[in-house]
């Protein structure tokens, strides 16, 4: 398990390759605020168990890459995220990652379902210190199209929710549909976005007094 030092590291080695501060967020599976301040404490001194790192963001930082780098094992949780979307039907046809993380999912979902596959870079990718309004994601033109298609939506992590709505809308905006959203770990515990139900293998449910 990672402590706060080992992301910090690993934010400042990713800040160094050139990842915005958004990539950092889904490469580390945190909120975007998370890694900002991760990023900024890394700048600084490194801190130690009898430090004080109060202050930073409340999140859960969820490291999968036990699937990830096996490829047997990611096939058996695409199928299984699979099998939550059967719930649907059978009709849908197009599969829909959301990268970086969830084109790889997506991939083996779609391989399961036998649909077309389709991946979508949200805007965070591109986001550091800069407005995120002034930012826009975009469809990968290798892939299939969306107009006209219902379609699933595939991600690794939902964290605040804001990636997986965006990337909704954008279907809708490209005249796709979404029939239904399927992750990893949902750290909200979502029912639905923007309409579309969602799916999860693991949900994340804080207990304990808000004080």
């Amino acid at each position: 398990m990672k402590n706060i030092d080992d992301l910090m590291t690993s934010a400042a080695e990713l800040a160094e390759r050139g990842l915005s501060k958004g990539e950092i967020a889904d490469e580390l599976n945190v909120s975007r605020e998370t890694a900002s301040w991760l990023v900024e404490r890394s700048d600084g001194p490194q801190t130690t168990p009898e430090q004080d790192v109060s202050g930073g963001p409340e999140d859960i930082h969820v490291d999968w890459s036990a699937i990830g780098r096996d490829s047997n094992r990611l096939w058996h949780i695409g199928s299984t995220m699979a099998d939550l979307l059967l719930k649907q039907g059978e009709e849908v046809d197009l599969t829909i990652g959301i990268e970086k993380a969830g084109a790889p999912l997506a991939t083996a979902v779609a391989r399961e379902l036998d649909t077309d596959l389709a991946t979508y870079a949200p805007r965070k990718h591109q986001w550091d210190d800069d407005d995120m309004a002034d930012l826009g994601g975009t469809f990968s033109r290798n892939f299939a199209g969306i107009r006209d298609r219902e379609c699933y939506v595939v991600d690794d992590t939902i964290t605040s929710g804001t990636t997986m709505t965006e990337t909704v809308q954008a279907i809708r905006e490209q005249g796709g549909e979404p029939i239904a959203c399927v992750v990893l770990v949902d750290k909200q515990g979502v029912s639905d976005i923007e309409g579309v139900p969602v799916y999860s293998l693991v949900q994340v449910i804080r207990v304990g007094n808000d004080e």
